[in-house]
């Protein structure tokens, strides 16, 4: 940079000349060299806030947007995602209604090997071999010997399992942390509980989801963070669920069953105490699903949601408790069950090919009469009948807890025709599942009210919708009780609890839709207890039972599943909490009096 001299003799010595004074010029140069610096650090100083403004104006842009782009999005909980993270996220306890433990999460390793750290993968693969005998050596010295540089051995491992692979001492062989669901209950309760598998998953970490049951069905809710430290609380009383499931299983064998199912249920709130399917498995050790079969020969299959069947005569307190409602019939109106009846060009017939003649509306629910029901469906008609079924739940899934409950859709008549209306009445025709029914049967054992049955554990009863008014629910559980007293289920009676239900045994379709077996039956029992203030109801379902203990088989409800039910109620009752009710008899007419002297 050249500066201009604060004395330039071009111009101090023609000032000299002239007489000026030469220190003028200086001061002039000086007060015109600082103007130029000050206005050279001005345009500095604006430049720098012009790109300061820029710079705030672009992050600030870049903010907005991001904002906006961000409010288009779906919310959703932040999860840990970092390197090294034990589980992606932790699942939350599942307890039954007293806050025992039916799931919860247990600290576990994986094994992993890396083959081109291996020193001896021979040694190596024998010695897993001995460790985990499903594990198969060739295979494993093919994979060790290979190119592969990363596989899994075993995706969870016990810390007894980790030690012995550690004493191996292949640096090879390495642990991941895992950590994995757990189920001390075993196979109480598996079918509810449905199991759980692992997600997104690597070296480092791990997820745990719900994969069938009540795990899947809460899946979202078990691994929220802000519920981690809140268990989800059942209504299943563990040691009730127990105890079922124990009956049943013995039931099942002495009857001979294909499979069985139970359902205990709350009449008031809805909760389901206690819901069993057999043959069960263990969700720590959840078995395949079938690929091939009829699904309803695999353990996963729940009986008591999934199972859609002809329930039979349970059926029929549904009809004659409408026709009351209808002010068609009273308890004591007389229905002709006599023979010949045909509707459509197809016999209606009773069991045994009994005739009752002319009887009571009481009497058809007790002596189950085919005729009787159908005769009383006539009178309610076709269209008024799916009404009350629907009011029932009869049309639709049970809006249950479980993801298995969507598929326990009823099957219903293609056509309802004037057959059909007849053939519903006493449980064929429409098949739907234990649990709809037990919804079905608490209406009437609460007094008229529709209550949804639920596995969430509720502190106060349901305000269902009504669907029958309390007189005629009380008429109605006045004839299931007789059903036990003096019918079809007189094997179901409890000493101390009074029990009333009704018996529904109805012949098994075929798979290909080809008509029925004659040797194989679906056999029911629907209860409720006690009689005279309902408190639970209970469905027991036997898949293809036949009590062989006679000169012939028997397969009949009152003869297979009666007993069983009737061996829960006594079972579970005190574990309810109810006392038994003793009933006094009579005392004998005896008359005491004094002895004369002498004798």
């Amino acid at each position: 940079m050249i500066r201009t001299p604060l004395r330039p003799l071009a111009r101090i010595l023609p000032a000299r000349a002239k007489g000026e004074n030469p220190d003028a010029i200086e001061r002039e140069n000086i007060r015109l060299r600082h103007e130029e610096m000050r206005d050279k650090a001005r345009r500095r100083a604006e430049g720098r806030l012009l790109v300061l403004g820029a710079t705030f104006f672009c992050a600030f842009a870049v903010i907005g947007l991001r904002m906006g782009v961000l409010a288009q999005t779906e919310p959703a909980e932040p999860r840990t995602s970092a390197a090294g993270a034990g589980i992606l996220a932790q699942r939350a306890d599942i307890v039954d209604r007293a806050g025992r433990i039916l799931a919860t999460n247990f600290d576990t390793h994986s094994l992993y090997a890396q083959p081109h750290e291996m020193i001896e993968p021979e040694r190596a693969a024998k010695a897993l071999v001995e460790i985990f005998p499903d594990l198969k050596e060739e295979r494993l010295l093919k994979d060790f010997t290979g190119k592969r540089k990363f596989l899994w051995v075993k995706k969870k491992i016990s810390p007894e399992q980790m030690q012995a692979v550690h004493d191996i001492g292949e640096p090879g062989l390495l642990f991941g942390p895992r950590e994995m669901r757990l189920y001390p209950n075993g196979t109480l309760a598996a079918h509810v509980m449905g199991g759980a598998g692992f997600g997104r998953e690597g070296v480092h970490a791990a997820e745990v989801i719900g994969v069938a049951g009540i795990e899947k069905y809460f899946d979202d809710r078990l691994r929220d963070p802000a519920q981690n430290h809140e268990p989800l609380t059942l209504s299943l009383d563990l040691p009730v669920q127990a105890a079922v499931e124990r009956v049943l299983a013995g039931g099942m064998s002495l009857m001979n069953a294909k499979g069985a199912a139970a359902v205990l249920m709350d009449v008031q709130t809805g909760e389901v105490i206690s819901i069993a399917s057999l043959p069960d498995f263990d969700p720590n050790d959840r078995p395949r699903g079938l690929i091939q079969g009829n699904a309803a020969d695999s353990p996963l299959f729940n009986r008591a949601v999934q199972g859609v069947y002809e329930l039979g005569s349970t059926f029929k307190i549904f009809a004659t408790a409408q026709a009351m409602q209808l002010g068609m019939v009273s308890p004591t109106t007389i229905i002709d069950a006599s023979p010949p009846m045909r509707v459509g060009g197809f016999p209606i017939g009773e069991f045994n090919r009994k005739n009752y003649g002319q009887i009571s509306v009481s009497d058809v629910i007790v002596q189950s009469s085919n005729r009787g029901t159908g005769r009383i469906a006539l009178g309610i008609g076709a269209e008024r009948q799916q009404e009350f079924l629907k009011s029932l739940g009869f049309f639709d899934p049970v809006d249950f807890e479980m993801i298995e409950a969507s598929g326990g859709k009823p099957l219903l008549p293609k056509r309802w025709t004037e057959l059909s209306t007849v053939t519903i009445s006493y449980g064929h025709g429409l098949s739907s599942s234990p649990l709809h029914l037990a919804a079905g049967y608490a209406a009437i054992a609460n007094g008229g009210r529709y209550v949804k049955p639920t596995l969430l554990k509720q502190d106060r009863p349901q305000e269902g919708v009504r669907v029958m008014s309390a007189a005629v629910a009380s008429e109605s559980r006045k004839m299931l009780r007789g059903v036990v007293t003096e019918g079809t289920a007189s094997m179901g009676e409890v000493p101390g609890y009074a029990v009333g239900g009704k018996t529904g045994t109805a012949d098994k379709p075929k798979e290909n839709g080809g008509g029925y077996y004659e040797d194989k039956v679906i056999a029911t029992f629907a209860s409720m207890f006690p009689a005279d203030d309902p408190k639970y109801v209970l469905i027991v379902t036997l898949d293809e039972p036949v009590e062989t203990s006679g000169d012939k088989p028997r397969r009949t409800a009152g003869w297979t599943a009666v007993p069983v039910a009737s061996e829960i109620v006594a079972r579970i009752a005190p574990l309810l909490g109810l006392r038994p009710k003793i009933e006094h008899t009579p005392l004998a007419d005896i008359t005491l009096t004094s002895m004369a002297d002498g004798d």
